[in-house]
Formats: C-alpha cells, sequence, structure tokens
C-alpha cells in the first residue's frame, strides 16, 4: 500500500514538475499617419463603431487555418485584448491623428456624432496552405449619416501579407503591415 501511494506521489509531482512554454501576448501597433484632413469633415465628429464578426468571436485567441474549413488557435499566443477592441483603438487613432475630423469618438461615448463608421471583420486570420503562410485581413466599413441615419458609402478592404515565419509572431508582424495598409486606404477612401 505505501509503495502504490509512494508510486503515485511521485508521478503526481513529477506532473507539476513539467515547464509549459509561456503566453505571448501580441498586439495592433498604429502608426502615425500625415495630416491628410478633408475640407467637408474638418467641422465634423464620427463615432467609432465596435467591429462586428461574421464568424468566429472577436476574442484575444489567434486563429490560424490549414485550409477553408480547418481552423484552431494558437495555444501559447494571444492578443492583448479582444480583436475587435483592438480594431476599434487603431481605426480611433487613424482617425484621430490624420486631423480629417474635428472629433473621433468611441462607440460607447454619448457624444453626439455627425458620423458612424461600422466595421465588419469577414477575416483576421493566420492562414497556412502547404508551404505559403499569410496574414489575412478583410474588413468592410460602412460611413453613416447620424442625421439621416442614411449610408453614405461603404467598402470592403482585403489584404493578404505573407508571413516571415509560420508561427503567431510571424503572423502578428505581417497583420501589422496588412493593418498599416488598410489604415492608409480607409483614410483615402474616406477623403
Amino acid at each position: 500500500m505505501r509503495l502504490i501511494t509512494g508510486a503515485l506521489l511521485v508521478i503526481l509531482l513529477a506532473g507539476c514538475s513539467t515547464k509549459m512554454a509561456p503566453m505571448k501576448t501580441y498586439t495592433l501597433q498604429t502608426t502615425e499617419v500625415n495630416n491628410s484632413y478633408n475640407a467637408s469633415y474638418q467641422n465634423k465628429t464620427i463615432q467609432v463603431m465596435q467591429p462586428q464578426s461574421l464568424k468566429e468571436k472577436m476574442s484575444e485567441k489567434i486563429y490560424f487555418s490549414y485550409s477553408p474549413t480547418q481552423q484552431g488557435a494558437y495555444l501559447n499566443s494571444k492578443w492583448s485584448n479582444d480583436l475587435g477592441t483592438l480594431v476599434q483603438g487603431t481605426l480611433i487613432h487613424t482617425l484621430q491623428s490624420s486631423g480629417m475630423f474635428k472629433g473621433v469618438v468611441s462607440y460607447a461615448s454619448t457624444a453626439q456624432a455627425d458620423y458612424r463608421l461600422e466595421s465588419t471583420v469577414f477575416d483576421f486570420s493566420h492562414h497556412v496552405r502547404g508551404n505559403a503562410s499569410h496574414a489575412i485581413v478583410s474588413i468592410q466599413f460602412d460611413l453613416i449619416s447620424t442625421d439621416t441615419g442614411k449610408l453614405i458609402k461603404s467598402k470592403r478592404f482585403s489584404y493578404m501579407e505573407a508571413t516571415g515565419t509560420t508561427d503567431a509572431e510571424g503572423y502578428v508582424k505581417a497583420s501589422n503591415m496588412a493593418i498599416e495598409r488598410l489604415s492608409k486606404d480607409l483614410l483615402l477612401w474616406l477623403k
């Protein structure tokens, strides 16, 4: 009986001593943009809504896929916040630093804004297909007048950036390059 108890104790203690890889936390980088204002928006405000997703739940998980029907999430890597909040923060930073609008507020603000920017995330994941590895970013934007509730314009932006490595770190670097391109293209579209 002591032998069995001793053996179980050794097994349990050995299991506790194994080291797991530490969790790595990543974020989206925001880049400064040149002041690129449009006279028609300079005295207007815009409210940036929380992005919605058509596929995965917006969370801290970093998703990858090996085929259109097979996906997973990295176990030892995550976003610093849920993806919707990171995308929204990036959009707010881009619009504020552009000087295009008099004011830029988040969806939680009670301030009355002239425009509302809604976004739908179609894809924000790491695609690995054979030897090819890409960060995919696909987001649709809708600019809406808050006075009339009418859609002013809508556009879907999609990017595929090659990754330097097939791990989460390589994916995040490529995602940040795609977000930088998206930020510039969004400002050009809003002009």
